[in-house]
């Protein structure tokens, strides 16, 4: 029985209609509980309240298949409650299912994160909730690139994207809306329309005062629902997931709803009139449905009176529960940040072993490095059904630099995917993509861009196994490129590397040779980890020694490009062909440099660097990165902890000046290190 059901969308059955009532219930009831424990600090942090707004979440969710996806935002307790209990068949696993959320907010081991993720970033994944973000809007462009995987995987499983009013204001939202809409993606956006961003009124901050007409702009429904009647919300997600299944794209759905508490618990509502709140209570969902179902004989008032009671005593028993959890082992501060799959001895061996068969080879094929680049990603697109690659002008054009060339004609536009120019959407397709069982390279043109994607890639990307509680792996590499030496100046020549370094839950590789960067690639795109895969534009077209076996490099593992015992060189990508060529400059100065070149940033090969410096007590550290805040900076650090005792003089940094790089040739030269710099400061340790 559904209000003015539309011809295709499922009539629900009388039990249907009485468990949208009681999810409502225990909603309201979770909500209004977990206020009250904030108010006596026994749940810690921010919360974002439901309450008001539960018919959006119940009526949406009801609609949905038991194999379909949702996200969430960081009011997402709603969403969490709908689509857990919708999947649970006893009594008991929904009061579980209450247990664990109730738990996940008080921080207790036994939640659904493990305590990690609280209020702001509740999932359960194992049930199909992608989980919830604290960033406004972040979760649009994950939910958008699990859509592109249900897609490439030939399945008619469909998203459900929860965001607010106020993500529609952000990039985030324009971004996903656009690709989806142009590759018809099986995703329903559902905006929760409740009036405020924070305390500013909606209709302040936009001129339409209805985010469905912008549905027009990327050529999809839009529609406007009573957010406070559960059926009309059904009816309307039910009609556009039916949609998006036959193939036909998205849709926006906007419920205008309300929140009874204010943003946060601290918020004293001062923006709003009584009598706005009142006029908004009048139309409470939890009253109005309870007086449909007895008007259309669904329901005894009995019937009502005990749906209200049961769920009282499951938001009660649910909160026993959590205050008896235990809080989480502080020794367990360190699990789940990545999926640890380290290298073993004899695969370690086996490639030091290999890589000096390829040193001295004399008849192996010489490659070109963006040649490398691409049989790496042609090899493992083959290997792989779950490969795909995704970016700007990826397709025919071959990315940047012909690294892509050729991928597009052999594998198809489906999985050699085109973008538009969108690095937050790149960034987050690629996460939810990777959430849902497919391994995208995603590659974002210049380094310098990756900050436009820094939510999507660090916050949603990085963060999540750990913030998920070791129950998601986010395999998915970012190619991008930088570096100076073009005379392209400081929005397209900088080493940002530092800034990915800083992240958990992220590698970063920066090979120097196209027999590194082929290994490293191969490596990084089988990791379950998400790879920050840095090449340099000026090593595009430099040649060297490729082995036509499949091989991989372990990541977190040095190589010690030049043996020596006088002073220790250590750097990465391109300046590791400056610290051998002033290694030879030393050497004619009677100088012995051992070159070592990290090759990964993270992990991070310790040991060979230490090993190296108690061989020659002197360090030179080159990197093309900034001076101030360089990952050699980390590195001296974490040396000094450890190895200084086996110094026999300070260590030295040689690295670009704190300039953004210019364009002009002379001056650009001059701002990054050059071979003299780093023979200077070799042999000033050296005398």
């Amino acid at each position: 029985m559904t209000s003015q059901a539309s011809e295709t969308v499922r009539e629900l059955s009388p039990q249907e209609l009485r468990d949208i009532l009681r999810r409502m219930w225990e909603i309201r009831l979770f909500e209004d509980k977990v206020y009250e424990l904030l108010g006596e600090n026994v749940i810690k942090g921010a919360s974002h309240l439901y309450a008001g707004e539960e018919a959006v979440a119940v009526g949406a969710i009801a609609a949905l298949r038991p194999d379909d996806l949702i996200t969430s935002t960081h009011r997402g307790h709603g969403h969490c409650h709908a689509r857990g209990d919708s999947l649970a068949e006893t009594p008991e696993d929904r009061q579980e299912h209450l247990n664990k959320m109730m738990a996940e907010l008080c921080g207790r081991a036994t939640g659904y994160c493990r305590g990690r993720g609280g209020s702001m970033h509740i999932a359960d994944v194992e049930k199909g909730n992608l989980g919830a973000t604290g960033i406004v809007g972040g979760n649009i462009p994950v939910a958008t690139g699990a859509a592109l995987s249900m897609q490439l995987q030939g399945t008619d499983r469909c998203v459900l994207c929860f965001f607010g009013d106020g993500a529609a204001n952000t990039g985030n939202f324009h971004e996903a809306l656009n690709a989806a809409s142009a590759w018809k993606l099986p995703v329903v956006y559902v905006v929760e329309n409740n009036l405020y961003g924070m305390s500013v009124p909606f209709e302040t901050v936009s001129a339409l005062p209805d985010i469905a007409a912008r549905a027009a702009a990327y050529a999809m429904p839009g529609v406007v629902v009573d957010g406070m009647d559960p059926l009309a919300v059904y009816e309307a997600v039910a009609a556009a997931l039916e949609r998006a299944r036959r193939g036909e794209g998205p849709a926006l759905i906007e419920c205008k709803t309300y929140r009874w508490y204010g943003h946060s618990r601290s918020d004293p509502r001062a923006y709003r009139t009584r009598e706005e709140e009142q006029a908004w209570r009048a139309r409470d969902p939890l009253r109005t449905f309870a007086e449909r179902l007895l008007a259309m004989g669904v329901a005894t008032p009995e019937e009502l009176a005990d749906i209200e009671a049961r769920a009282a005593a499951a938001i009660e028993a649910a909160t026993a529960f959590a205050l008896a959890s235990p809080l989480p082992d502080p020794a367990e501060v360190e699990e789940d940040v990545y999926v640890l799959a380290p290298p073993t001895p004899a695969e370690v061996a086996a490639e030091r072993q290999r890589r000096e068969q390829v040193r001295t080879a004399a008849d192996l094929p010489q490659k070109r490095y963006w040649e490398a680049i691409r049989d790496a990603l042609q090899e493992e697109m083959a290997r792989d059904p779950r490969v795909i690659i995704l970016g700007e002008d990826v397709g025919l054009y071959g990315g940047a630099y012909g690294a892509t060339r050729g991928l597009y004609e052999a594998f198809g536009p489906a999985r050699v995917r085109d973008t538009p120019i969108s690095e937050a959407l790149i960034g987050g397709a690629a996460v939810g993509a990777a959430m849902t069982g497919l391994r995208p390279v995603a590659e974002i043109m210049y380094v310098d861009f990756t900050p436009l994607a820094m939510d999507q890639i660090a916050n949603q990307g990085a963060k999540n196994r750990y913030m998920f509680g070791g129950k998601t792996t986010v395999p998915m590499v970012i190619r991008t490129e930088g570096g100076a030496g073009r005379s392209i100046a400081a929005h397209h020549s900088q080493s940002l590397e530092a800034l990915w370094t800083h992240f958990p839950g992220i590698y970063v590789a920066m090979p120097a040779t196209p027999y590194d960067a082929k290994g490293l690639l191969k490596a990084a795109i089988r990791d379950d980890n998400p790879v920050m895969f840095i090449e340099h534009k000026m090593l595009y077209g430099t040649t060297g020694p490729v082995p036509e076996e499949d091989y991989t490099v372990p990541l977190g593992v040095a190589d010690v490009k030049r043996e020596g015992s006088d002073v220790t060189i250590v750097s990465y990508s391109r300046m590791v062909l400056r610290a051998l060529e002033a290694a030879e400059v030393l050497a004619a100065q009677g100088i012995s440099a051992e070159v070592v070149d990290l090759r990964t940033l993270k992990p991070l090969d310790l040991e060979t660097v230490v090993g190296s410096v108690r061989k020659t007590g002197r360090l030179v550290g080159v990197t093309e990165a900034y001076r101030t805040g360089s990952f050699i900076s980390e590195l001296f650090t974490q040396v000094n902890e450890v190895a200084f005792d086996w110094l026999d003089a300070p260590m030295v940094r040689v690295a670009a000046r704190d300039v953004p790089v210019p364009m002009a040739e002379t001056l650009e030269d001059a701002a990054i290190p050059s071979v003299e710099r780093i023979v200077a400061a070799a042999a000033s340790i050296c005398r």
